[in-house]
C-alpha cells in the first residue's frame, strides 16, 4: 500500500538526497509545514517569518519499506537533540519534527523513538511531533535539488558524505538504478 509522511531535520535538500536514493520510496517532495502562512515562499522560511520547518513529504510503499526503517534513517541522519538546529543551520525552520496524520500514526512514532531511537543519541530527543495540517510543496527549483546540483559547494561539503555514510551503513536499503 501506498503511504506518506513528513520529516523535518534540517535543510531539505539533504534528506530529500537521502530518502530519494531508498528502495520503497517512491517520491520525495521538498515543502514546508508546521507554520502560520499560507503558501510561504522559501525565503520566507529562512528568514525565520513564518513558523514553517523546511520538511520533506515521503510517498512510500509499506510492503517495501517501512515507517519504521524509514524513522531508523531519519534519526541516523540529523541530530534530534539539537533546538533549532543543525550543524551551522540555525532557527525554527531547520527544528526536527515529524508531522503525523492521525493518533494511530503518532503512537506508533513515539513508540519508536522511546524504544528505539533514544539508543542511538547520548542526550534526549528533543524532536517534535506535531499534527499534519497542511504541507506546502517548496518552489520547483528546490525538486532534485542534489542531482541538479552536485557541484555546488553545499552539496559537496555537506550532502555528499552523508550519501557515502548512508551507502556505507544502509546498502541493502538503497534501490539499484
Amino acid at each position: 500500500m501506498d503511504y506518506s509522511i513528513v520529516l523535518g531535520g534540517g535543510c531539505f535538500w539533504c534528506l530529500e538526497a537521502v530518502f530519494d536514493k531508498l528502495k520503497g520510496v517512491q517520491k520525495v517532495q521538498s515543502g514546508y509545514a508546521g507554520g502560520q502562512v499560507e503558501n510561504p515562499s522559501y525565503r520566507e522560511v529562512c528568514y525565520g517569518l513564518t513558523g514553517h520547518a523546511e520538511v520533506i513529504k515521503i510517498n512510500y510503499n509499506d510492503e517495501e519499506i517501512s515507517i519504521e526503517t524509514l524513522l531508523q534513517v531519519f534519526f541516523t541522519f540529523h541530530d534530534p537533540t539539537t533546538l533549532n538546529r543543525q550543524g551551522k543551520d540555525v532557527g525554527t525552520q531547520y527544528r526536527s519534527i515529524i508531522f503525523y496524520k492521525n493518533e494511530s500514526e503518532k503512537h506508533s512514532i513515539e513508540k519508536y523513538i522511546k524504544e528505539i531511537a533514544s539508543g542511538f543519541w547520548r542526550n534526549p530527543i528533543i524532536t517534535e511531533l506535531a499534527k499534519l495540517e497542511k504541507f506546502y510543496p517548496a518552489e520547483a527549483y528546490h525538486d532534485n535539488y542534489y542531482e541538479l546540483n552536485s557541484a555546488q559547494p553545499y552539496c559537496k561539503i555537506i550532502i555528499e558524505p552523508k550519501l557515502k555514510k548512508l551507502h556505507i551503513k544502509y546498502s541493502k536499503l538503497l534501490k539499484t538504478n
